[in-house]
């Protein structure tokens, strides 16, 4: 029986925390044997995972998670089976990386004046020697400061609040993600120009966790799916049952692949493992 895992974040995701190499060996301890390395907007992984994999019994196979917009919302769209030498990769990884660095102050400087604290900038340099700075990285260095520990927009992120379960990213989605307090725009590539950036590779689109980014915007699904994807990670860390039968009677009726993927990130999403949906 093939056990697979298709949305796995190396270190080279800025989010991410293990090499490919690591990954790989954690998938096989998982029992999975078949593996999809999906770095956000980066395929620096894909190569290293592939070259470690051999005389190993795991199978992967290249894969990116690319960020772009539709209808003025950020959507994830997963490329499988891409020519990972394709220098549109690359171009793409330059862009985005370039804008996250010169976008990095402004969200430091949005989060300080919204939960009235004041950023350590050496703690900054010290976790972000790149200059990229997220708001998982933000929201660690603000749960460790003791000096702002009872500021109470900390405290659903601290032990026992409700947002503790994942603490860091979720810091990240309540100030970071779009519309929220701290957010700053990265100008992203379209879903039209995504969805054929991955097939001019060869690849595959995948629409990710579509329950997790539209969330009550459902309706743009049918409109996404015309645009030409091939298919939708209905199995996700994210969705419920209801969701997981919605997405999957999407697939079915417009004939499109059905993936499953976890979303592994490593200490950013610790309730998260390899395999495991």
């Amino acid at each position: 029986m093939t056990k697979v895992d298709l949305h796995i974040h190396s270190k080279y995701s800025d989010d991410g925390e293990f090499s490919p190499e690591e990954i790989v060996c954690m998938a096989i301890e998982a029992g999975v044997n078949k593996i999809a390395i999906a770095d956000h907007n980066s395929v620096k992984g894909v190569k290293e995972a592939v070259e470690y994999s051999k005389n190993r019994d795991i199978d992967v196979i290249s894969g990116i998670e690319i960020d772009c917009t539709y209808e003025g919302v950020n959507l994830h769209i997963l490329g499988y089976d891409i020519d990972y030498n394709e220098v549109c990769f690359l171009k793409l990884e330059e862009d985005i990386i370039n804008q996250e660095i010169n976008a990095s102050e402004e969200k430091i400087k949005k989060i300080e004046e919204y939960l009235k604290v004041k950023i350590n900038r050496e703690s900054i340099k010290e976790l972000a020697p790149n200059g990229i700075v997220t708001g998982e990285l933000i929201g660690e260095i603000l749960l460790s400061d003791e000096s702002i520990y009872n500021n109470e927009y900390l405290k659903p992120y601290r032990s026992g609040g409700e947002r503790s379960d994942m603490p860091f990213v979720n810091f990240y989605w309540d100030y970071f993600s779009q519309g929220k307090p701290a957010y700053v725009e990265i100008k992203y590539p379209s879903l039209k120009d995504t969805i054929a950036m991955i097939k001019n590779s060869n690849g595959y689109a995948v629409i990710a966790h579509p329950g997790n980014n539209l969330k009550n915007k459902l309706d743009l699904l049918d409109r996404i799916i015309d645009e030409g994807i091939d298919g939708i990670e209905v199995y996700s860390s994210y969705h419920n049952k209801e969701q997981k039968e919605y997405f999957s009677k999407k697939a079915l009726e417009n004939n499109l692949i059905i993936t499953y993927g976890s979303d592994f990130h490593g200490k950013n999403k610790p309730n998260i493992r390899i395999g495991e949906i």
